[in-house]
Formats: C-alpha cells, structure tokens, sequence
C-alpha cells in the first residue's frame, strides 16, 4: 500500500467519524472528494450520462442513510464503490427492460424536416486525430456496454478505475479467481468487437 493510499484512508476515516458525529460538512467532503470517481464508474456501467448523474445522488443518498453500516473493514471508497456497482447495475436492467417494451414510432420523423446541416469537420490532421480518438473512444465505450453486466463491471473497476484486485473482489463479493477469469474474458471479448468495429471503418 502507498503512502498516498495509507494517507486517503486516514483522511477518510477522520472525516467518516466527524460526519456520524454530525459534522454534515464532512458528508460534503467526502460528496466533493469521490463525486467524479463515481460518476465515472456509474457512466460505464450504465452507458447513459443522465442515468449516471441520478445514480450517483441516489447513492450519496443511501451511503448518508447507511452511513452506520460501514464498518470500516475496507476503504471507504471500496465501499461506496460497491453502492455505486449494485446501483448502476440495476438502473441498466431497468433502461434494458424498458426499451425491450417500448414501442418505436415514426412520428414526427420527416423527411421534408428542415433539419441543420453539419458543417464537415476540418481536413486537417490534428482535427482528424482528435475525431480518430473520439470514434475509437465511443467504439470502446459501445463494446464495454454490450458485455453482460458481470464482466463489464469487471473490467471497468480494473481496467478503467485501476481497483485492486482484493478491493474489486469487496466490491462484487466474489473469489479472485473469479474476478480474474471474468476480467480475461471481458478483455478478450472487448479485443474481438474492437476488431470487428475498426474492421468496418
């Protein structure tokens, strides 16, 4: 464990202990501290920045209400990550189920629509790296979110949040055989449908 780490979970636990004495602006803190961090988890899991914004208030929420259910045997990020994962993964079930039974209507949809014309980016090569990077982005993005929920967890809190194994394994209660066998086969699926979507670029 690194210094920065060792001093993360000291700071936390200091400001843990002020917020269940009553200290809000220690909650705050701790709100301003990890808030990125879980938007960031919650958007890879769920695919959908919105959703992802009201996951994430959600979960402040709970952590605040469940506050004296940490119990401070694991970091309290790990912990608060793993709210974040069990929230994310049911908002995506719900998105999933909620568009299997929406019916898709061409109302509205014209084609004499005065629609804007986008202007064609710039044919210059930095503009054309950076829109290069943005497709590939938005493909890894797109081939993370079509794995089933377990390896896409997987592979977001290793590959994309750099959590270690031992906390990845709190996180998800599973064995690290386990978190090891799934982070492979999440890899190896996200390699094969990077293939195929560069392949037909």
């Amino acid at each position: 464990m690194s210094h920065e780490q060792v001093v993360t979970m000291d700071d936390d636990a200091a400001l843990v202990a002020s917020w269940r004495k009553g200290d809000i602006s220690s909650f705050e803190a701790l709100v301003n501290k990890y808030q990125k961090r879980m938007l960031n988890v919650a958007f890879r899991i769920t695919g959908n920045y919105d959703d992802a914004c009201e996951v994430v208030q959600d979960v402040f929420v709970a952590a605040f209400r469940k506050i004296d259910s940490f119990r401070g045997e694991s970091r309290f990020s790990t912990w608060l990550t793993s709210i974040v994962v069990n929230m994310s993964r049911n908002r995506f079930q719900q998105i999933q189920t909620k568009r299997m039974h929406e019916p898709f209507s061409l109302d509205g949809i014209s084609a004499d629509d005065d629609c804007p014309v986008h202007e064609h980016p710039s044919h210059a090569p930095s503009a054309l790296e950076r829109l290069e990077r943005l497709d590939l982005h938005e493909k890894l993005q797109g081939c993370i979110k079509t794995l089933a929920a377990e390896f896409r967890e997987t592979i977001v809190l290793r590959d994309l949040q750099d959590f270690s194994y031992d906390e990845i394994c709190t996180i998800l209660k599973i064995r690290e055989g386990t978190v090891k066998s799934r982070l492979y086969r999440a890899r190896e699926m996200v390699k094969d449908c990077l293939k195929r979507a560069v392949g037909e670029l």
